[in-house]
């Protein structure tokens, strides 16, 4: 069973970059598209970005688009979050999760995904 392991959260202030990680163990990780959900305060967990095993398929959530970048490092196990141009609204916990899919018709839903981290919170203060 792969386990997940999120970090790199913090506190930046608005403008600001944060690099997420997101580490995993325990299984076979390559062949996995993974993903990025955050849950802001007092909402449902939404969809971030994804990517699959190979990187030639790539999505983000229009509210990310052009800000932040998902990549991926397969010989390292480790999936990352580039966020430039953090908003207030970025404000929320950031689940890394796995999927068996290897070539799902949409990976922005949480049912596509088998597996998921335990969460880095992310603060953008003004």
């Amino acid at each position: 069973q792969v386990h997940l392991v999120e970090s790199g959260g913090g506190l930046v202030q608005a403008g600001g970059s944060l690099r997420l990680s997101c580490a995993a163990s325990g299984g076979t990780f390559s062949s996995d598209a993974m993903g990025w959900f955050r849950q802001r305060p007092g909402k449902e967990r939404e969809f971030v970005a994804a990517i699959t095993w190979s990187g030639g398929r790539i999505v983000y959530a229009d509210s990310v688009k052009g800000r932040f970048t998902i990549s991926r490092e397969n010989a390292k196990n480790t999936v990352y979050l580039e966020m430039n141009s953090l908003k207030r609204e970025d404000t929320a916990v950031y689940y890394c999760a796995g999927s068996r899919y290897s070539d799902y018709s949409d990976y922005s839903l949480r049912s596509a995904y088998d597996y998921w981290g335990q969460g880095t919170q992310v603060t953008v203060s003004s």
